[in-house]
């Protein structure tokens, strides 16, 4: 096992530094990866929301992702928020040709409520990425997007499951945090092909620092397969890791804080 695999992030950056390139790179480090990052847009954003998004063109984001294959090792990766068409069209075609495992974070909405897939890109995330994924990560929002349905019972859960693993990805973790708040349990929904979901049980952390989290735990997860762990045992580390890090989260500035990324390292 490599002492510090390296890991790709494919996402929008954060300015306010709290989600996005800037908390996966944050989450590679602590869990003892080697960042890199394809950056698909830049956004002017902070803890009280998204006010600007540009991205740059899906030929420089190829190149971004071609150079940094080139020049490394990649144990595993992930993507973020993609968001345009050309985009993913541009980094499907490259990422197809790959054989590392894998983590889709389907970002399509900030914590704040901005967009952050344009409506053309859904189909092609759909047809072109989520073939791709080892896991895809869906919040239940996402994952009602995906699987064209509500999702309020157990029952409903198993049904979206089974129709996003008909879109092609080799395994859903349908995350519980967007659940009915008062329970004192969260339940992340992991579902296989031909198996029924898998209920993974945490504590809930009561926060409002929450921006970030899925990105967070999308790139523990991707990490933790870097290091070679099979993905039930990537998404349990990955689930220690996040809840650690909303124990200790704070508010750095105005609005929504991140997790506290080192918060393993103050711990200690």
């Amino acid at each position: 096992m490599q002492k510090h695999p390296c890991v790709l992030t494919i996402a929008g950056s954060d300015s306010g530094g709290g989600a996005g390139i800037q908390a996966d790179l944050k989450t590679m480090a602590v869990l003892g990866g080697y960042g890199t990052s394809v950056i698909t847009a830049l956004t002017a954003q902070n803890g009280l929301g998204v006010t600007g998004i540009q991205a740059p063109d899906s030929e420089f984001v190829v190149q971004q992702l071609t150079t940094v294959l080139d020049g490394f090792p990649i144990a595993a990766a992930k993507t973020g928020m993609l968001f345009s068409a050309p985009i993913i069209t541009g980094v499907a075609d490259v990422l197809i040709k790959q054989d590392f495992p894998l983590v889709i974070d389907p970002v399509s909405v900030s914590t704040s409520g901005h967009a952050l897939l344009q409506q053309d890109a859904v189909d092609a995330l759909v047809e072109r990425i989520l073939p791709l994924a080892t896991v895809v990560t869906p919040n239940k929002p996402e994952a009602e997007m995906l699987a064209g349905m509500k999702i309020e019972t157990e029952g409903n859960v198993a049904t979206a499951i089974k129709r996003i693993l008909a879109l092609g990805p080799k395994a859903v973790l349908l995350k519980g945090g967007h659940f009915d708040e008062a329970d004192e349990e969260l339940v992340d929904w992991l579902g296989l092909p031909d198996e029924a979901p898998l209920g993974l049980h945490h504590s809930r952390v009561v926060t409002k620092n929450t921006h970030g989290t899925g990105c967070t735990l999308s790139a523990a997860i991707a990490t933790f397969l870097a290091h070679g762990f099979e993905l039930k045992q990537s998404v349990k580390k990955a689930q220690v890791y996040l809840s650690i890090c909303l124990r200790d989260s704070y508010t750095p500035g105005e609005g929504f804080g991140p997790p506290n990324h080192i918060a393993p390292f103050e711990r200690k």
